[in-house]
């Protein structure tokens, strides 16, 4: 039973079958800003042109378009935060290694020392 309840927990909501929603960054926020998307580019149609099908049309086109682009903006700053988090690591472990070393550059002649 507990077993049940682990796998359940770790499953999550699958979309299609294909995209783990739980698991996946930016997956829920890009569906969430699709939906939205979808409903006012298909009631902002229908309420221009009262013809159904094709406000439904706009609609599924506004879910798509706002789906992937809520994701690729989400995943690029996604990635931009994790380079500038690696740099500030490394630049922190440089700072252990050489600090007190000939290396250090606040050890360097005529450079301002910490206070």
């Amino acid at each position: 039973m507990a077993g049940e309840e682990q796998e359940s927990k770790t499953k999550g909501f699958r979309l299609l079958g294909i995209l783990d929603v739980q698991n996946t960054p930016c997956a829920r926020d890009a569906i969430l800003h699709g939906a939205g998307g979808s409903l006012a580019a298909g009631l902002l149609h229908f309420l221009a042109t009262s013809r159904v099908k094709r406000s439904f049309d706009v609609g599924f086109a506004g879910f798509m378009l706002t789906t992937l682009g809520s994701w690729f903006y989400c995943r690029m700053n996604n990635a931009k935060l994790r380079v500038q988090q690696r740099m500030i690591q490394d630049g922190i472990k440089n700072k252990v290694v050489y600090e007190g070393s000939v290396l250090d550059p606040t050890n360097k002649p005529g450079a301002p020392g910490p206070s």
